[in-house]
Parts: structure tokens; C-alpha cells; sequence
């Protein structure tokens, strides 16, 4: 049985000193201010009346593939928007980006000769932290936009000001993403037949094709001889569905306790936002509200590795949020940047090693290389984004530990907001389809591009 706290909360059997609301009492970072206290109680209290968004069972599946990962039997694969639009959702754009994540995925799953653990950043990810609370344009000063779970985009002060009620919109458009792509994902539209054509299109097109048709032809007779051997969509479930899972930053901690709850098969905590939660490189501090509310639940959890990382303050948190050293619980996601990893990176890793951390190791090439142009748009560089990947190999080969997979932003629409690629887009390219309201992501035919290159890579390392 488990007990209440005199809030009502229940509590952690194995995390007795922890409640779901336990992190109120400790420093809140990132923190959004809600004019209005009794709007925002009233707007939790509606959400905890609703259904969960995924199962303890799906994120129990999630842990063990995280697990395989760590050890080389699996590679990740975490993607997605740099933060999810309440304008932008239709089912072409959800469709499209999963699209595209399902060709990346079969390219990588050829080129490791392992399974692909596919994780979108979506159904969730509307929050967003800012590196200052305020935005000035001309000479007017307003609050940072902060995601659409929190405030709207228009430079308005209207705008500016956080509305607790967008959680709950923000819940219902979750919900419907993730029924559609569960509908994807079991329902044909994943079989790898399908994805395999999609990618000789995208080979056809591209300005080097010669170079990615020996890797696609060969995936071609694999797939073909697997039918000769019987093994078909008609007769394998694993060929025509796939497991995807879903992911956001914890960074909203109102909307995350408000949707979590207690496994009726364990008796254990769970977020139940999403599957898999990361922890940003600004909220992870040991004694901070986000380390305390993501401690006690059972997630598998993401923590953002950046340069300014200290390796010993790192290695608290791992023994913080788990202590029982768990494999697939903790996945390190680093973030240094080209310039910054060959020298940041190792440090970390020899800690982590030195304290005989299980954890599962994935790049995040693309925020440690964000940029300004001199027309004060965000963008980042393709070849960066690829030699920061290659270098996260070459440090885990040096230090003895598995790279695990990457962490991209990226969209199934052809935006323009990352310069070079194939087909060389440059900063005069960049106004053409600049769409995002935060930080530039790859488009579709740039992510498949980053998918082939990076599995030359592992294919030539193993």
C-alpha cells in the first residue's frame, strides 16, 4: 500500500522521502512567471483528472533497448522538432517527419548491424529554455518566448505573458500526435519494403548519388533475400511495424507532476508525458527541482552533457538518479560543439567510467553548433554538425566505451535553416523556407544525408 503525504501526494515505495511534488521545495531554474497562482492550480488539477499519454509498460520496453544500446547491441536514434507548434500540426507534418525518422532509422539499423531504438522529440516537446528572460526588439522589451505550452511567439505583450490553460491544450495535442503515430507505426505504413523505396527516391535525387547507391543497393538484396527465405510483411510482424517511443525535455515541472502516476503492475512512479525525458544542460543541477522530480520516477532519463559540465558534479547526479546504477536509466547526451568536444568530452567520459556508471552515450551535434549570420538568423552547418558526430566516435573508440547513437533536430519538411548539404544550401538560401520559432533544424533530405554518412561510419568501424 502506499502512503499520502499530508498534501495528498502518494509516495515512492522505493524513494520513501520523495513525493511527486518534492521538487517545489527545492531552487526552480527555468521557471516561467505565472501572473496568476489560482489559474495555474486550477489548470493542474485539471490535467491530473486525465488519461495517461504512454504506459509504464511501454517505457519498461524503452529502458531495456536504452540498456542494449550501452553495451553496442543497439543504436539510438532521437529526433524531432526543436520545439513542437500549436500552429503547425497537421497530419502531413506529423507524417512527414516520421517519414523521414523511419528512412534514417533502416540506413542506421544496415550500417551498425544492430537495431535502430527509434525516439521522437515529440508529443511534448512545447517547452523551451531561453538563455535570457527577456527579448528586446527595437526598442521595446518583452519576455522571452518559451515554448507554446507556456507563452505564444508573437512579439506581443499579450503574448508574452505565460497561460497555465495552453497545458491543457498542449495535453490534447499530444494525444493526438501520438494516436496517429502509433497508427504509423503498427499499422503498414513502417514496413521496411515501403521505407526502402522511399530511400532509392531520395538516392535518385541526390547530388551524390553514386556515393549512397552501393549502400542502398546492398540493403535492396538483404531485403530480398530475406524474402527467399520466407520472411515477408505477410508473415513478420517486425518487418511491416515498428516500436517508436516519444520524448521532451521535463522541463515544465507543473505539466509533468500533474501526468504522472503510479504503475498498478509495480506500485512504481512514472511520467507519463512521455517515455524517455531528458534534463537540459541549464536545470541540472544536483540539488535542483528538476534532479528531484526526475529522481522518483521510473522513466529511462536524458541529461544534456555540455561543455561547461563539470565531470565530478555529473557523476552526483548519476548516483542521485540512480542509485541502484541501472543500465538503460541514465543516457548521456552530449552537446560540446566541433570546436569544444576532442576536449571536453574525454574528461566526462573518465569519470563516468571511473565511477563504473551504466549509462547509454548519444551525440547531439547540432546545439553545440549553432551560429549567428550576419542577418541575425540562427543556422547551423552541415559539415560542423557531421564532424562533431565523427569525433564522438573517435573519442569512444580512444577511450574504450560505446557510442551509443545521435540526437538530431530535424523536420520532414524542406525548410532552409541549416547552410551546406548535399545540395549546398548557403546563408543567401536561408530566408528562402526559415520556419522555426527557436533553433534551425536539418530538413528531410539533409537528416537522410547525415543517416547514409553516418552509416559509412559505423559500418567502416565495425
Amino acid at each position: 500500500m502506499i502512503g499520502t503525504d499530508p498534501a495528498g501526494a502518494a509516495r515512492s515505495p522505493t524513494q520513501p522521502d520523495w513525493s511527486p511534488g518534492s521538487w517545489r521545495a527545492r531552487p526552480l531554474r527555468q521557471a516561467p512567471a505565472y501572473p496568476d497562482p489560482a489559474a495555474l492550480e486550477a489548470a493542474e488539477r485539471k490535467l491530473r483528472k486525465y488519461p495517461p499519454l504512454v504506459f509504464a509498460g511501454e517505457a519498461r520496453r524503452l529502458k531495456a533497448a536504452l540498456a542494449l544500446a550501452s553495451r553496442g547491441g543497439a543504436f539510438v536514434l532521437q529526433g524531432g522538432d526543436c520545439a513542437e507548434s500549436f500552429a503547425d500540426f497537421t497530419a502531413d507534418t506529423i507524417r512527414d517527419t516520421f517519414r523521414v525518422l523511419l528512412q534514417m532509422a533502416v540506413v542506421l539499423t544496415f550500417g551498425a548491424s544492430v537495431p535502430v531504438v527509434k525516439i521522437g522529440r515529440w508529443a511534448g516537446q512545447f517547452a523551451k529554455p531561453r538563455s535570457s528572460d527577456h527579448e528586446t526588439i527595437g526598442s521595446e522589451t518583452l519576455p522571452s518566448y518559451r515554448g507554446d505550452l507556456i507563452n505564444g511567439p508573437e512579439f506581443t505583450a499579450e503574448a508574452r505573458v505565460p497561460d497555465p490553460n495552453r497545458m491543457e491544450f498542449g495535453y490534447f495535442q499530444s494525444a493526438s500526435t501520438l494516436n496517429l503515430l502509433r497508427a504509423f507505426a503498427g499499422g503498414g505504413y513502417a514496413d521496411l519494403h515501403e521505407v526502402h523505396r522511399w530511400n532509392l527516391g531520395f538516392v535518385e535525387r541526390s547530388p551524390l548519388a553514386d556515393r549512397y547507391k552501393d549502400l542502398a543497393n546492398r540493403i535492396g538484396e538483404t531485403l530480398e533475400f530475406m524474402a527467399a527465405c520466407g520472411m515477408t510483411s505477410a508473415t513478420t510482424p517486425q518487418i511491416r511495424e515498428t516500436d517508436f517511443y516519444t520524448s521532451h525535455e521535463a522541463l515544465l515541472l507543473p505539466y509533468e507532476q500533474a501526468l504522472t502516476r503510479v504503475d498498478s503492475t509495480s506500485g512504481d512512479w512514472y511520467a507519463c508525458s512521455a517515455h524517455f525525458l531528458w534534463i537540459g544542460d541549464r536545470t541540472r543541477q544536483p540539488s535542483g527541482a528538476h534532479v528531484e522530480f526526475l529522481r522518483g520516477v521510473k522513466n529511462p532519463i536524458g541529461i544534456k552533457v555540455g561543455p561547461s559540465a563539470d565531470p565530478d558534479e555529473l557523476v552526483r547526479i548519476l548516483q542521485i538518479l540512480n542509485p541502484a546504477n541501472e543500465a538503460g536509466r541514465i543516457t548521456l547526451i552530449s552537446r560540446m560543439g566541433e570546436q569544444q568536444l576532442k576536449d571536453k568530452l574525454p574528461p566526462v567520459i573518465g569519470a563516468v567510467r571511473r565511477a563504473r556508471s551504466n549509462v547509454t552515450w548519444v551525440c547531439d551535434p547540432m546545439h553545440g553548433n549553432t551560429i549567428a549570420t550576419a542577418s541575425k538568423l540562427k543556422t547551423r552547418d552541415f559539415a560542423s554538425i557531421l564532424s562533431e558526430v565523427r569525433q564522438f566516435f573517435d573519442v569512444h573508440a580512444a577511450e574504450g566505451t560505446w557510442a551509443g547513437g545521435v540526437h538530431v533536430e530535424m523536420t520532414g519538411q524542406n525548410v532552409t535553416e541549416c547552410t551546406g548539404g548535399a545540395h549546398r544550401l548557403t546563408e543567401q538560401d536561408l530566408g528562402a523556407r526559415y520556419e522555426t520559432y527557436c533553433d534551425p533544424r536539418l530538413n528531410a533530405e539533409q537528416s537522410l544525408e547525415l543517416a547514409f554518412l553516418i552509416a559509412e561510419e559505423l559500418k567502416a568501424r565495425r
